[in-house]
């Protein structure tokens, strides 16, 4: 059910600029995408501070929220309460030719990617099928399996033509009826027979085949965009429906036999000649460029414009070996990494996070582990950064192609099984394995300097008592509701108060011991000698100022007397950064008690009777 997502949703909306500011939204795997009208109004600090959302970045003029592997769910939401239909003005935010270019390509070949990777698992299952002599090759089942999956490649161009319509913003029925003329089996038969074939006994066409090209269908359709924006704009309203396609058939058939096609043809046959000789001289490279670098590619959206290339390399030869192999491996190595991180971390949170991701990751969804763990820790990112770029070598050193676009985890390695042969397959299981072992014996040594061991203090077992709090911080002590803060004011963190304070020092409320000092210093969790589980918040969102004006004065495991300075941070500088300075006092198993109830708000002073907390 998504609608458990609905308050994520709304936030993330607002935090957009409110529903009037957002153009269009679409999801991939892991991550919403949004256009904008004016970014000014985007709240970016915000949205990535989200609870539920991994990170917040902006690729190519795309906004995109990183949710994860439940991001269908939060879409749906999204759906209701967005209007993507709206004619807004488009964003005035000038964008580079490359920047264009990446756009396009990504959100052309994007849709099709569940259609190429069903067709290549299917290729894959029969190719293991052949393997095993389950079928042979010359029966009517293998015939059958082979045009379920070939159908998706035969037909590519109509696909393409559809989906680069709806980027040009023209007809995509009428430019995927282009691409059927030149599909159509008559045309196959004129090639075929090999004869010159004459447009009216003037124009010649080419006789070339189509079926499963790229570059011809774009260039096609490339051109159909200006032809039909000019016949709508000159053809009269009331007789346009029939004109303008007539028209578009007319002239885009001419001219995609005549000269778009032939040279959509030409270049993509020197396409092909430049992944033979990549192939055949420098096999290893784009396999270690892509599992080195495939991380740094997805953080700036490059990736969006490399993975096509093994798309056009499959129509021209029938197999990738330019974005495939590099991809599984660098997915993989994250993966381990990641999974290292888990097994090394004592942060119950962290750990969590990286079990989850490294559980996506070697199912081919790298988000989620790279966002929330490797990026974050960076050391683990620059293990896999290696890992996957020696796997990779290996990959291209053995010239190791995969015969379908699919997924790139462990899954994908099925899609390496082809011509009658095992070699491919056992060469990415090698590869992989060199990426795993690579990255997990480099982010074990690394953890050794990154990752600090943070000893868990064993308490002693309490029986919970009646007590009494005292107020740790001098200034005016209210109600929690009127935090200014949603998860602490509704009390889903926790009962308690809250004090707007007038000077930086926080003191023990009770005689225990310190649960934990947070990182970033601007919090600290108690538990008193009688069990109350206390969290002292100082600010809102200070989080991100990353420890600075803030100084502890004691450590995790400590223990502490009532009325003991245990923390130290520097008001004005706070309030200067533009940062809320309400300090949240919040008992974290308030579930335990019967009643918690403020006995005292206004100005207080250090050691004054605030709450009342029974069993």
């Amino acid at each position: 059910m998504s609608k458990k997502y609905g308050k994520l949703a709304q936030d993330i909306v607002e935090k957009l600029g409110g529903k009037e500011n957002i153009t269009d939204a679409y999801h991939c795997q892991t991550r919403l995408r949004f256009k904008i009208v004016d970014e000014q109004k985007v709240d970016k600090e915000g949205l990535g501070e989200l609870e539920g959302v991994a990170t917040y970045l902006v690729n190519a003029g795309v906004h995109q929220v990183v949710i994860g592997t439940h991001v269908k769910e939060v879409f749906e939401e999204i759906e209701k309460k967005v209007n993507v239909t709206a004619k807004n003005e488009p964003s005035s935010e000038k964008k580079s030719i490359f920047n264009l270019i990446i756009e396009f390509v990504a959100g052309t070949f994007q849709p099709i990617i569940p259609a190429l990777s069903g067709a290549g698992m299917v290729k894959a299952v029969l190719a293991l099928l052949v393997v095993f002599n389950v079928v042979s090759v010359e029966s009517q089942t293998y015939y059958l399996l082979n045009l379920f999956a070939d159908g998706v490649f035969f037909f590519l161009p109509m696909m393409l033509a559809f989906t680069v319509a709806q980027k040009l913003r023209c007809n995509p029925i009428l430019a995927a009826s282009v691409a059927a003329m030149m599909m159509h089996p008559n045309w196959g038969a004129l090639v075929a027979a090999g004869d010159p074939v004459n447009f009216f006994d003037i124009i010649p066409f080419t006789l070339t085949t189509y079926t499963g090209s790229v570059i011809p269908i774009l260039l096609i359709i490339l051109v159909q965009s200006y032809v039909e924006k000019l016949l709508n704009r000159v053809i009269p309203k009331s007789v346009e429906l029939v004109f303008v396609p007539m028209l578009t058939f007319l002239i885009m058939g001419t001219l995609a036999f005549s000269v778009l096609g032939p040279i959509g043809s030409i270049i993509g046959g020197y396409l092909a000649a430049f992944f033979t000789f990549l192939s055949v001289n420098a096999s290893w490279v784009p396999a270690v460029l892509i599992g080195g670098f495939l991380p740094i590619m997805v953080m700036f959206g490059l990736h969006n414009g490399v993975a096509p290339l093994g798309v056009m390399q499959m129509a021209e030869l029938g197999y990738d070996s330019i974005f495939g192999p590099g991809c599984v491996c660098s997915n993989i190595a994250q993966a381990t990494a990641s999974a290292v991180v888990a097994f090394r971390t004592k942060d119950k949170k962290l750990k969590q996070l990286a079990i989850s991701g490294s559980i996506t990751a070697y199912m081919g969804i790298t988000e989620p582990t790279l966002y929330g763990v490797n990026l974050p820790k960076k050391y683990p990112l620059i293990a896999a950064m290696i890992g996957g770029g020696a796997g990779g070598l290996y990959a291209g050193l053995t010239n190791t192609h995969r015969f379908a676009t699919g997924s790139s985890g462990l899954p994908a390695i099925l899609l390496y099984i082809g011509d009658n042969s095992m070699t491919f397959f056992w060469n990415i299981v090698i590869a992989l394995i060199i990426s795993a072992v690579v990255s997990a014996v480099l982010t074990y040594i690394l953890s050794f300097k990154f990752e600090k061991e943070v000893e868990i203090p064993s308490f002693k077992e309490v029986i919970l008592e009646d007590t009494t709090i005292t107020n740790p911080i001098k200034g005016n002590v209210i109600p929690l509701s009127e935090v200014q803060d949603g998860a602490f004011a509704s009390g889903a963190l926790g009962m308690g108060f809250a004090i707007e304070p007038i000077e930086g020092k926080v003191i023990a409320p009770f005689n225990g011991k310190v649960e934990a000092v947070f990182p970033t210093k601007h919090a600290i969790g108690l538990v008193s000698d009688t069990g109350i589980e206390l969290l002292i918040h100082i600010g809102l969102n200070t989080v991100a100022l990353k420890g600075q004006y803030f100084d502890t004065l004691v450590e995790s495991g400590q223990t502490v007397k009532k009325g003991q300075a245990i923390l130290n941070f520097d008001l004005e500088k706070i309030k200067e950064a533009g940062y809320e300075t309400q300090v949240p006092v919040v008992i974290t198993n308030s579930l335990q008690y019967s009643s918690i109830e403020l006995t005292n708000k206004g100005q207080l002073v250090n050691n004054e009777e605030v709450l009342t907390v029974r069993v």
